[in-house]
C-alpha cells in the first residue's frame, strides 16, 4: 500500500479534503473519547521556532491517545553529518507518522521520498498546508462552502499564499492576490488562471471580497530585511478602511502570529469581522483529523 504524505493540499483530491473537514468539525463538536490513536507516534521535527504547530499537534496525539515526541534541530544529526536519506530512513522506523516544519520544502520531500511512515508538512519555505487545513474549516463553520466565493490575499506572495492559491483551485473560490512589486508570489505557483488574479493595489483585491486574508510582512528568516518590508507594504495593512470595501457581511483571517499595527490593526484584529481565533483552535481540531486519516484509519 502506498504511503500516504500531507507535503501540498494537492496531495489529497479535493474530495478527500472536504471529508477531512467535515471530520474534523464533527470531532470539535463531539471530541473523539475512543483513543484511537493509542499506540501511535509522531515525531515532530523542527528547525523554525512554532507554538500554534507545536501546539495543535501534540496535544492532538495526546487526545487521540497517541505521543508526539518533539525533536528541536540539536536534537538529531539532520544537518550534523547524517544525510536527510538516513535519518528519513532511521527515524520512520521507530515511528508511525512525522511532522516536520523547516526552512525547505526540497529537503522535505527528500525526506519523505525515503521514509516508511507519512510524512507532514507543518510549514517550509513555500507551502503551509495545515494552516490552509483550518482556514476552510473555519469558513465551512462559519458560512458553508466556499466555492464561488472570492478570496483577497494582501501582503506578502509567501508560503501561505501558495497555498492559498492551491486551496483556490481545490475547493472553487476566486482569489485575488496583491503584493507589492517584487514581493509576489512565485511565477511557477500561477498556473490556475481560472482561480487566481493578481490585483495592481489591496483596494482592488479586497472589493465586495467575502474573505481577507493576509500575513506578516517579514517572516522567520527574513529578520535583516525587516526595514526594507516595512517601507515596501506600507500601503497594504488590513485596517477598517480597506475591510470596509469588502463585502458587508466579509470576514477576515490570519495565520499569526500578527505584528499589531504593521500588517493589521488591533480593530481588525480583534473587531467582530476577525475569525482568527477560531481560525488559530481550528489548527488542533484539522490536524487532529489529518492524522486520523493518514495513520488511524490503516
Amino acid at each position: 500500500m502506498a504511503i500516504q504524505h500531507f507535503l501540498t493540499l494537492d496531495d489529497l483530491p479535493a474530495a478527500q479534503l472536504q471529508a477531512l473537514i467535515d471530520r474534523a468539525i464533527a470531532a470539535r463538536r463531539q471530541p473523539d473519547t475512543d483513543m484511537p490513536l493509542r499506540g501511535k507516534t509522531l515525531a515532530m521535527i523542527f528547525e523554525k521556532a512554532s507554538t500554534r504547530t507545536r501546539v495543535s499537534f501534540e496535544t492532538g496525539m495526546a487526545q487521540l491517545g497517541g505521543h508526539a515526541l518533539f525533536l528541536a534541530p540539536e536534537d538529531t544529526q539532520l544537518g550534523r553529518g547524517e544525510t536527510v536519506e538516513d535519518t528519513a530512513r532511521v527515524i520512520s522506523r521507530m515511528v508511525d507518522a512525522v511532522m516536520i516544519r523547516n526552512h525547505s520544502q526540497a529537503l522535505l520531500q527528500q525526506f519523505a521520498a525515503h521514509s516508511s511512515v507519512p510524512v507532514i508538512n507543518g510549514l517550509t519555505d513555500l507551502y503551509h498546508p495545515c494552516q490552509l487545513l483550518a482556514d476552510m474549516m473555519t469558513w465551512r463553520e462559519h458560512r458553508g462552502d466556499i466555492a464561488g466565493a472570492t478570496v483577497a490575499w494582501v501582503g506578502d506572495g509567501n508560503n501561505m499564499c501558495h497555498s492559498y492559491i492551491n486551496a483556490a483551485r481545490l475547493f472553487g473560490f476566486h482569489l485575488r492576490i496583491a503584493a507589492p512589486p517584487g514581493y509576489g508570489p512565485q511565477a511557477s505557483m500561477l498556473t490556475d488562471a481560472a482561480y487566481v488574479q493578481l490585483c495592481d493595489t489591496p483596494e482592488d483585491a479586497v472589493a465586495d471580497a467575502d474573505l481577507v486574508v493576509t500575513d506578516t510582512w517579514t517572516s522567520m528568516g527574513q529578520d535583516a530585511e525587516s526595514a526594507a518590508r516595512r517601507t515596501a507594504f506600507a500601503g497594504y495593512q488590513v485596517n477598517a478602511g480597506l475591510m470596509a470595501r469588502a463585502a458587508a457581511d466579509a470576514v477576515f483571517m490570519h495565520c499569526l502570529p500578527a505584528h499589531r499595527g504593521e500588517e493589521v490593526t488591533d480593530d481588525v484584529l480583534d473587531g467582530p469581522q476577525s475569525l482568527a481565533w477560531d481560525e488559530a483552535e481550528n489548527r488542533l481540531h484539522a490536524q487532529k483529523a489529518l492524522l486520523l486519516t493518514l495513520i488511524g484509519d490503516a
